[in-house]
């Protein structure tokens, strides 16, 4: 989930990126290629509209961000509590002379899983 969220915020990094760079280079084409035209609606407009994109864009992003925080903290919690409870299992198992059943393969590959997200206390 953790990748999910680092990768969702380089994407929107590289598109403000991306963005900023389609300005500069449609900024520059109109200079350039059509200097009597510089000052008609449509290029400008078209730059308007893409700051105010990009505006919203920000205003996404500000909002995006503190979910994000959220979500690595509660996942962390959730890592933590699954680590607890599968350690009382085990303990209580052996206190009660229970022979812990054998893990499947995909049990293992999720315990496997959960330890990597969460270093022991």
């Amino acid at each position: 989930m953790e990748v999910e969220v680092d990768k969702l915020e380089l994407m929107f990094q590289k598109a403000d990126s991306d963005l900023d760079y389609i300005q500069y280079r449609l900024e520059y084409e109109i200079k350039a290629k059509h200097p009597e035209s510089a000052g008609e609606k449509n290029p400008v407009t078209l730059l308007k509209e893409k700051s105010a994109l990009k505006s919203r864009y920000q205003t996404l992003y500000a909002r995006f961000k503190p979910i994000a925080v959220e979500q690595k903290e509660t996942k962390t919690r959730i890592c933590a509590t699954m680590n607890k409870t599968m350690t009382m299992i085990h303990e209580l198992q052996k206190k009660t002379d229970l022979e812990p059943s054998p893990l499947t393969e995909e049990e293992k590959t999720a315990a496997e899983q959960l330890k990597s997200q969460v270093p022991d206390p």
